[in-house]
């Protein structure tokens, strides 16, 4: 018995299925045995062959031993999901939508594949354990992976098979899937003499159709449609059943009680960014573009109020929203935004802040907002750091309690050295909640 465990750490399997255009959304999943075998040549070649303790035998008869048999999978929880990008065109100002599918999988969470009856020779067995240490993706080059050969195997449930029901209860087994696997070394060299041996096609398909069965799964999938294969020529359909709820959501219950999210951090882009000492313009912004999304989820009467700062309860004034424009590498431009909420954030009321893609002023100034983080303390540092000193980064401002009014109109700048540290964000006085009188730690400690 082999058996191979493929986990992915990005948390995404990209596969567009042979026949199938990239935007028909399609996913082959699982892995299909031939791209399988095509990812362990293409390492052969561009990371194990130049060691030279293999030679390029070894590879064919690892390659010819694993086309044998049809294998079995045991396949992680798994579900099916896109994103959406415009492209752009040649033609100037013209984009066009592409569809990105793939397969979202729990980063720790393996597939194995499984040879039940091959047992593989040692020095086949040593070039496989050194191709799958090398191995970096499968499918397409995003497909981060990380594989090995384990010898605990779990139970498979998807396996070759073309009855997808019980004839004995009549009910559905699995999901019938198609799948493209290499074809063994002696059928292929049989479709090859067939294909050679017609002196119309001989030449016209000759370089599709090398000698061996490693060098016809090594033909680039370009020259096989440039000659109008229908499907690779070394590779064969196949019916798998898959069991029907293979890429179904499963909502995950989290025991004990969840981390407040109290901070989201925003990246701030635009031409020009704008600079520091349009924090309270820009913080303004902020909170304006909030209570928009805030109100087209909730409706126009119910916008909380720990985005609006109205309707507080008394003696907690200041549990509602910071909007708070910050520069974060020291060149006068504000690039951040960090929404701090003390009271913390619901589920729902979470979206108003995934939802926020860009600010805009009505004299046309335009920026957009890209979502960096959202969670608790550790969204926003250094702002959000534990510190006993702590140095202005916008004036602070002297507010009077009555009608707002401001009769400090400079402010001034300040270092505040606290007995014990304490922890950010740090923001006082006229316009605190919009990014004046914004503090930052010094000592990091």
């Amino acid at each position: 018995m082999l058996a191979l465990s493929f986990s992915f750490p990005a948390g995404r399997y990209h596969a567009t299925p042979w026949d199938r255009h990239v935007n028909e959304g399609a996913v082959a999943w699982p892995p299909e045995p031939w791209r399988i075998l095509r990812a362990l040549i293409a390492t052969w070649h561009h990371k194990v062959k130049l060691s030279g303790r293999y030679t390029q035998s070894t590879l064919l008869g690892l390659i010819e031993s694993l086309s044998l048999e049809l294998p079995e999978y045991a396949l992680p929880t798994a579900s099916h999901s896109h994103t959406r990008h415009y492209m752009p065109q040649a033609a100037a100002g013209k984009t066009s939508l592409v569809f990105d599918a793939f397969i979202s999988v729990d980063r720790k969470a393996p597939l194995t594949v499984i040879w039940t009856d091959i047992d593989l020779p040692d020095e086949q067995v040593g070039l496989l354990d050194e191709l799958l240490a090398a191995i970096g993706y499968l499918g397409r080059a995003e497909s981060w992976v990380e594989a090995r050969r384990v010898s605990e195997v779990p139970v498979p449930n998807c396996k070759p098979d073309t009855d997808a029901l019980d004839r004995e209860t009549g009910e559905l087994k699995g999901e019938t899937i198609t799948l493209v696997a290499p074809l063994p070394n002696c059928q292929y060299q049989s479709l090859r003499e067939r294909f050679l041996n017609d002196k119309k096609s001989a030449k016209k398909l000759a370089k599709t159709l090398p000698d061996n069965l490693l060098d016809a799964l090594s033909v680039d999938t370009a020259d096989l449609r440039k000659q109008g294969w229908n499907q690779p020529p070394a590779a064969r359909k196949v019916s798998y059943l898959r069991p029907v709820d293979a890429l179904r959501p499963v909502r995950v219950i989290h025991k004990g009680k969840r981390p407040a999210v109290t901070s989201a951090q925003f990246i701030v882009i635009g031409k020009p960014l704008p600079r520091v000492e349009d924090s309270l313009r820009i913080g303004e912004l902020m909170r304006r573009a909030a209570m928009g999304q805030a109100k087209r989820l909730f409706g126009a009467g119910h916008i909380p109020a720990i985005f609006s700062g109205h309707d507080m309860p008394e003696g907690n004034r200041h549990g509602h929203a910071f909007y708070l424009p910050w520069d974060s590498d020291g060149d006068g431009c504000l690039d951040r935004v960090l929404v701090h909420v003390p009271l913390g954030i619901d589920d729902q009321q979470r979206r108003v802040l995934e939802k926020l893609n860009r600010i805009w002023s009505r004299d046309g100034g335009e920026w957009r907002l890209i979502l960096e983080n959202i969670g608790g303390l550790e969204v926003g540092q250094p702002l959000t750091h534990r510190a006993t000193t702590w140095q202005s980064a916008t004036p602070y401002r002297f507010r009077n309690k009555r009608g707002l009014t401001q009769p400090d109109t400079h402010g001034s700048f300040w270092k505040l050295i606290f007995n014990e540290p304490i922890t950010g964000p740090l923001a006082l006085g006229f316009g605190c909640h919009y990014g004046l009188g914004l503090f930052q730690e010094t000592d990091n400690s």
